[in-house]
């Protein structure tokens, strides 16, 4: 399914790349190895840094496996409903959001709140942006019958058109978070009338905190999935 493909572009600062990646055939024991590699690296990051015991990331594991066994026979189901239902990014937002607040009734401040509104708003961007790629028309992946697409020769042309792709996207990306990030703290101070003098300490408030993130993060995934593949088609770099 092309539609599950684009998700995987959740991860990285760029929407194709990584599509594209997935998208072409490649042996089997390759995507076993990367996808080892790239789980070791993210648990031994989370050990290495302190945010987690060996236990934690053991956990964290066996839930994902269980996660992927129950949601892995309706994922088709669930791509159709937040591509094609009308009010599906309204569903999603206020979900996620939902998860966000009620997650969360900490007496002390943890960077794991902060951290899962991130994700949660990433990920809700990411589908908001895929539902509104879908309603307009905007056909962002190749034709079903083409795939998988075969490994091409790196060439100077091939290698400098991903290193212009990679550049731009990331500058669009870092400039959606430098804005949004500008707007929202001063903005959710401003609500709950928090005083911003000491922004990092703003910043630890669930009220300040839950927003930033959501909205910031939420804007990146969206700019991810819709903003910067559209910027790719209009100056030739699909």
């Amino acid at each position: 399914n092309h539609r599950f493909l684009s998700d995987f572009s959740f991860y990285p600062p760029n929407t194709n790349t990584v599509f594209h990646f997935f998208s072409y055939q490649y042996p089997l024991v390759f995507g076993l190895i990367l996808a080892f590699c790239w789980c070791s690296l993210v648990c031994c990051s989370r050990i290495y840094m302190g945010m987690h015991s060996i236990l934690d990331v053991i956990a964290g594991f066996l839930y994902a496996i269980l996660i992927l066994i129950v949601f892995h026979p309706v994922v088709d189901l669930i791509d159709d409903f937040n591509l094609t239902y009308k009010y599906a990014p309204l569903i999603i937002i206020s979900l996620h959001l939902a998860l966000g607040i009620f997650s969360f009734t900490l007496d002390t401040w943890s960077t794991s709140r902060g951290d899962t509104a991130q994700i949660l708003g990433c990920g809700a961007g990411v589908a908001c942006g895929s539902h509104v790629n879908y309603m307009m028309g905007v056909k962002l992946d190749p034709p079903l019958d083409t795939l998988p697409l075969s490994l091409s020769s790196l060439t100077v042309t091939v290698f400098g058109k991903a290193i212009l792709r990679l550049l731009i996207g990331v500058i669009i990306l870092l400039l959606t978070k430098i804005a949004m990030k500008k707007a929202t703290i001063p903005l959710a101070c401003k609500i709950f009338r928090i005083p911003h003098d000491d922004v990092r300490k703003a910043r630890q408030r669930m009220e300040v905190e839950l927003p930033y993130r959501y909205i910031t993060y939420g804007m990146v995934g969206f700019s991810l999935m819709s903003i910067v593949p559209c910027v790719f088609h209009f100056i030739g770099l699909s």
